[in-house]
């Protein structure tokens, strides 16, 4: 409506305006300062026309600014609360930023851990490839071991049905070997109850002799007769007590163990560390023989009832047998672990052989056939041992200082007693058989009682100290006295009558390891450390 009244407006302005362009040009002015002024009184005319407009609309203007200025305090307060809410924003987002960098720092931290465990993931999968790989070529060669066990299992039921079968076979010869042996035991007591006819016979020829006062004949004749083996009769003469060194040997380089005599002979056997062992005439001093083929240094010797093999015991786990006459090795006893050291032969048959070592063993051999026929273990090393006269019994002398009686045949104890408080280092058997000497590293020599075990006599002496854990004391030949060696050189004799020193003997300059008397009666023979043998009369 408004543009209408304005367009009608122009429209009469426009009139006008015509009437003035009229009138001006009739005065002289140009068109354009006409138009000029025309637009100008144009102008004023709208200004005019524009206040009275405004001037009409004021009222209502003003009514309706009223509405949006109460709108304006309104939107004021609305942008004041919107202001401080998007304050709040602000720093709710601000918040939610430094969160979000935390959790990316941890979500950064986790992927990092999450690869880490991927790489571990992939190297067990790796392992367990392997592990499985292994388990198959595991499971091949377990089946392959399963196999070959079973294979095993049935050559053992084989082995062991072959072996019942030797069990019943060894059964069958050890019952047959009983049986000989019984016959063989029954032949010797056969033979004993002769000996013992033919010892009474010569017992009641010299007390005859001496009863009719003609005891030079007795002397010739019968001489200490006690006894009479398979090979012959051997004599014993009777002893006297030695004062003098008749003859000093170098025997041995690096010492002297052992020394015994020969049967019925002045001849002394010596064995020591140089390997070798060699027999001398103790009248002359003279070297007979020296047997080699040892390969350890010699701990003991024994020697056969016919004086045909000498018997060493070594240390090189093995014992050496000798035939004497052609001196050359016959046997050489292995079995032994460790040291052999005591060996003696059984005076009845000459056939076994008992040997002790420090393999905590006691071995029984055949000589003639050359092996161990019988063992006895024990958890005491045995340093000494010897047979008894009817080569039945074997009697041993111990490391915990205990005497022990075996049986030959089925190597049980029959016997055992504290003999002394320290290690046994000598055994020694008398000629009558009734009496077993004892040495001990206690310094002491105990006589016993062969039937009772029972103690005799304690034979002691100031200075007399053991030299060694086989220092070898003996028994006269007539039984009356002994001899033993001691650490500072010097040999003690004692009357086993009086119980007390008879004789010390003093040449030697090293400890005397080993005392042997001629059965004969004399000499007393003595060995030490150094190598030196003494004979003494």
């Amino acid at each position: 409506m408004g543009v209408l009244i304005f367009m009608h407006e122009l429209i009469t302005l426009s009139d006008l305006g015509e009437v003035f362009v009229l009138v001006f040009m009739l005065l002289g002015w140009s068109q354009d300062e006409v138009a000029i002024h025309a637009i100008k009184h144009a102008l004023q005319a709208l200004r005019k026309r524009h206040l009275l407009e405004e001037g009409a609309h004021a009222p209502a203007i003003v009514a309706l600014s009223k509405p949006i200025i109460s709108q304006g305090s309104e939107w004021k307060d609305k942008a004041e609360s919107l202001e401080v809410e998007l304050q709040q924003c602000y720093k709710a987002q601000a918040r939610l930023s430094e969160q979000l960098v935390v959790e990316v720092a941890e979500c950064r931290a986790s992927k990092a851990l999450v690869q880490e465990k991927e790489a571990i993931i992939n190297d067990l999968r790796l392992e367990l490839t392997k592990a499985r790989d292994e388990f198959l070529q595991l499971k091949v060669i377990a089946e392959e071991k399963t196999k070959s066990i079973e294979l095993v299992m049935s050559e053992n039921q084989e082995l062991q049905a072959q072996l019942q079968e030797m069990i019943v076979k060894a059964k069958n010869v050890e019952g047959e070997n009983k049986m000989l042996m019984d016959r063989w035991m029954l032949q010797k007591m056969q033979e004993a109850e002769h000996l013992n006819e033919a010892n009474a016979f010569y017992q009641d020829i010299r007390d005859q002799l001496k009863a009719n006062g003609i005891a030079q004949l007795a002397q010739q004749q019968v001489d200490g007769v006690v006894r009479q083996s398979e090979e012959g009769a051997q004599y014993y003469g009777e002893s006297t007590v030695p004062t003098t060194c008749k003859h000093k040997i170098r025997a041995h380089e690096g010492g002297c163990a052992a020394i015994l005599f020969e049967y019925n002979s002045g001849n002394l056997i010596s064995g020591g560390h140089d390997r070798t062992v060699k027999m001398w005439d103790t009248n002359t001093v003279s070297l007979i023989h020296t047997l080699h083929g040892c390969v350890g240094s010699v701990l003991d010797l024994t020697i056969t009832q016919d004086n045909r093999y000498v018997i060493a015991a070594s240390s090189s786990n093995n014992l050496c047998v000798w035939d004497v006459n052609s001196g050359q090795i016959r046997h050489t006893l292995t079995g032994h672990l460790d040291k052999v050291c005591a060996v003696d032969v059984s005076k009845i048959s000459g056939r076994h052989v008992a040997s002790a070592a420090y393999d905590r063993t006691i071995k029984v051999w055949d000589l003639q056939k050359g092996y161990c026929i019988n063992t006895i273990i024990f958890h005491s090393n045995c340093n000494a041992l010897c047979f008894s006269t009817d080569g039945q019994t074997i009697c041993s002398g111990h490391v915990d200082g205990n005497l022990r009686l075996w049986d030959i045949q089925t190597g049980k104890l029959l016997s055992e007693l504290a003999a002394h408080s320290l290690a046994i280092t000598s055994i020694s058997l008398s000629q009558n058989g009734n009496i077993v000497l004892t040495s001990g590293r206690d310094n002491m020599h105990n006589l016993f009682d062969m039937q009772s075990l029972e103690v005799c006599g304690t034979l002691r002496a100031n200075g007399n100290r053991v030299a060694s854990n086989w220092s070898r004391s003996c028994i006269s030949a007539d039984d009356n006295y002994v001899a033993a060696g001691s650490v500072d050189g010097s040999v003690h004799i004692w009357s086993i009558l009086k119980a007390e020193i008879v004789s010390t003997l003093k040449e030697h300059t090293a400890p005397v390891v080993s005392c042997s008397w001629s059965g004969l009666g004399k000499p007393l023979a003595s060995s030490d450390k150094s190598g030196i043998v003494c004979t003494w009369t």
